[in-house]
């Protein structure tokens, strides 16, 4: 059973980037983002409703780490997640986001003195030689809205990664559900006034059609509801490093829905990238 909801919480997951990729073909990212973050808040706060016992109040030395979250989690990491997706393709995104175990054992060893091995080192090595393979796709033209797309999702993917060291103490004091509501909210305050200020089209109700407005619903009560509620709970019968693995899933499944929905090619640059980014991830898990 357990292995079936972790199925159908990497579907979600993967499907996330389809229904982001069919929203911004019409919607800029920045509104897309205001409709996620405010539906993903609502649906958290309905939650804690629920689970009133396990809302404690804030120590004044973990506000700051609050702020620090919520800006990485919204404005940040989504921000940059709905711009890529914008203008490279969900494939490419969600093979992006398959390197985040790489990324976050890069942060440990920078910044918080974790150390190498051997096989932790060839798995970051091979993760880079991925991402470049995939990069070498748009033949590195700076200049091209899909390498600046690749490049967003990478920025992306690493903005997660940090979002993923910083939130381990507070997720492990305040509770997985009531830490993510708290930093869904906290960085929904802080991208509000970001959004007002944004050059562009940030139109609120330009666009709002039935099918765009479900797929806000999804991406914010779906994606971030749902998937996430899985996740959790999956957490609490695998071990994280175990669990993580069932993420390599993501670009094969991406890339499968990607084919037959957009029919994006499934390129031999994105064949060898991807499985050149989850042999790395995979030793670097392993190690």
């Amino acid at each position: 059973m357990i292995h079936f909801l972790i199925l159908l919480q990497q579907v979600i997951a993967s499907s996330t980037h389809i229904v982001a990729k069919g929203l911004t073909f019409g919607v800029v990212p920045s509104v897309v983002l205001f409709y996620r973050a405010a539906i993903s808040c609502l649906v958290y706060i309905v939650w804690m409703s629920f689970k009133r016992k396990e809302i404690r109040k804030i120590d004044r030395k973990d506000i700051k780490y609050i702020i620090m979250l919520g800006i990485i989690n919204i404005p940040l990491n989504q921000f940059l997640f709905l711009n890529a997706i914008s203008m490279t393709t969900a494939p490419n995104v969600s093979l992006a986001y398959a390197l985040t175990p790489a990324f976050v054992f890069v942060i440990a060893v920078v910044f918080l003195g974790e150390r190498m091995n051997m096989l932790k080192t060839t798995g970051i090595v091979l993760a880079i030689i991925g991402a470049v393979i995939l990069l070498s796709e748009k033949g590195f033209n700076f200049t091209s809205e899909g390498f600046k797309g690749d490049l967003l999702a990478l920025s992306a993917s690493f903005a997660w990664a940090l979002y993923t060291i910083l939130g381990k103490k507070i997720t492990r004091k305040y509770g997985a559900i009531y830490a993510t509501t708290l930093s869904m909210v906290t960085g929904f305050i802080f991208y509000v006034p970001i959004f007002f200020l944004l050059p562009g089209e940030n139109n609120l109700t330009a666009d709002l059609t039935e099918m765009n407005l479900l797929g806000f619903l999804y991406l914010g009560a779906v994606t971030s509801g749902i998937g996430y509620a899985i996740w959790y709970y999956a957490l609490t019968k695998i071990d994280a490093s175990k669990l993580a693995v069932f993420n390599n899933l993501q670009p094969v499944l991406t890339a499968a829905m990607a084919f037959f929905i957009f029919d994006t090619p499934i390129t031999l640059y994105f064949i060898s990238g991807a499985v050149t980014v989850i042999t790395g991830v995979v030793l670097t898990q392993k190690g």
